[in-house]
């Protein structure tokens, strides 16, 4: 199995695959060799879908990480055990279209300037203000901020991909403020050991906490941040293409969910009521 795992981390590799992927990949072979007590190489059609049905049935698995889990296994089988037959019939789960949760520029005013820890504040701020995601924001450089060029680089953003995104004013100044304060040295948020970033996890609890400060009830998290800078972009007028461009999405299908949730368009449609006759 050691042996498996050893050739399955250098496919990985070879495709680019990101480090996190990559343990989550063989995290799920695993599992599959747990459930079942022996080696996946030993495993046929039936037993995998056995397993994954366990999966998504017992585990009570999203559809989401299904999905995820799936890829893992079928990356196994199709590249690293070239057995492509073996997963040729299992197929991803049909997605499920959910419109995300968006905090009004209000809420957003209300869920900074309540957030009295400046260091907290500007993670918040400048992951808003650019539309970061959480590991973005996480893994931030101080040379990541281009005071010149008003622009915040996003190294190595989902897909291994680097962008760009903008650098608000107002997000530059706290920025400098928070500098001053506390001097950071690579990472823009260190984490609490030397030389680590700030985790995955205190970004959360961060949010949560200002998010009730701030007596936001909508189901948020730290990626709300995310979809309410997007959404606000296109309310204020800009561009799907470069909102597309500001979000690192490959299709500008993906950035279209944004039109959905910006009230721009509906401001627009009256409803059939208002144009019955006023004595009804």
């Amino acid at each position: 199995m050691d042996s498996l795992k050893e050739q399955m981390v250098k496919d990985l590799q070879l495709k680019g695959i990101t480090p996190r992927t990559q343990r989550d990949y063989l995290r799920e072979v695993n599992n599959l060799e747990n459930y079942f007590g022996k080696s996946p190489e030993e495993l046929g059609e039936e037993e995998v879908k056995q397993y994954l049905v366990h999966m998504m049935e017992d585990k009570n698995l999203s559809r989401g990480t299904y999905k995820y889990y799936t890829a893992g296994i079928k990356f196994l089988y199709n590249t690293t055990l070239n057995r492509p037959e073996v997963v040729k019939k299992i197929s991803y789960p049909k997605s499920q279209t959910k419109l995300p949760v968006v905090l009004d520029l209000a809420e957003v005013k209300a869920l900074l300037s309540l957030t009295e820890n400046l260091k907290h504040r500007a993670l918040l701020t400048i992951t808003y203000s650019a539309g970061l995601r959480v590991s973005e924001a996480a893994r931030l450089k101080v040379t990541d901020i281009d005071s010149k060029r008003m622009m915040v680089r996003v190294q190595q953003g989902k897909g291994g991909k680097d962008r760009y995104s903008i650098l608000s004013q107002k997000a530059l100044e706290l920025l400098r403020q928070y500098w001053r304060q506390y001097r950071p040295n690579n990472w823009l948020f260190e984490g609490q050991k030397e030389g680590t970033h700030i985790g995955y996890t205190a970004i959360r609890q961060i949010f949560l906490e200002a998010k009730e400060r701030a007596g936001i009830i909508k189901p948020a998290s730290p990626h709300t941040l995310r979809h309410s800078f997007a959404t606000h972009l296109i309310e204020a007028g800009t561009s799907l293409h470069h909102v597309q461009l500001l979000l690192g999405h490959c299709s500008p299908t993906t950035t279209t969910v944004y039109l959905h949730v910006s009230k721009i368009n509906l401001s627009k449609v009256a409803s059939p009521l208002d144009s019955l006759p006023e004595e009804l």
